[in-house]
């Protein structure tokens, strides 16, 4: 599969992301999520999130058997030869899935995702996103903007999220989560 490496990271003030990853080591789960503790103690419009992953064959083969997505696109050259297109494509939802990775490390309950898919991505890409969250409401209801860039800083796909994130209860737990060493969360040490 894929693997994702994170370039910055939210600190929770507005518009400022931190460069590279110190995660601290905490009890016996090991190093816990800079982005999970953040979401313990909140978050501002401005904050961002930038990470990147490389897309595989494997990857896109395994999302395509999830979703039952056998379109020959993604499979067969003759096919992305006769839409004349250099190779075989991931999926695009595989690639707007990144956006998953930042709602599940800091809790956001999605109630809406969209995207555009400008240009395709291919097999051995590296693809940065970068999420800054919008506007927040009193009820912690949020709005996010995400883009998506290739490794030659071609712009690929832009997104958009809408949900809730944590209230003061479910704040409590991501803070207990933490201090357990964060044990469910299999991203602590990279996020």
């Amino acid at each position: 599969m894929g693997r994702t490496t994170p370039r910055a990271e939210s600190d929770g003030r507005q518009g400022v992301g931190l460069t590279g990853r110190t995660p601290e080591k905490t009890g016996p789960g090991g190093e816990i999520s800079r982005w999970r503790r953040q979401a313990a103690r909140g978050f501002a419009p401005g904050a961002t999130f930038t990470y990147s992953r490389t897309f595989t064959r494997e990857d896109s083969e395994a999302f395509g058997d999830v979703t039952r997505d056998y379109n020959p696109v993604h499979y067969d050259r003759r096919f992305t030869e006769a839409k004349g297109l250099p190779g075989l494509i991931c999926h695009g939802l595989l690639v707007a899935g990144m956006i998953c990775e930042m709602g599940g490390q800091v809790a956001w309950l999605a109630s809406r995702m969209d995207f555009r898919f400008v240009r395709p991505v291919y097999f051995g890409d590296t693809i940065t996103c970068t999420i800054v969250i919008k506007d927040i409401d009193p009820t912690n209801r949020a709005r996010a903007e995400a883009t998506y860039v290739n490794q030659d800083g071609v712009v690929v796909a832009r997104g958009s999220l809408e949900g809730i994130l944590p209230g003061p209860a479910e704040v409590e737990i991501l803070g207990e989560m933490v201090a357990e060493g964060d044990p469910t969360n299999k991203l602590r040490s990279e996020r």
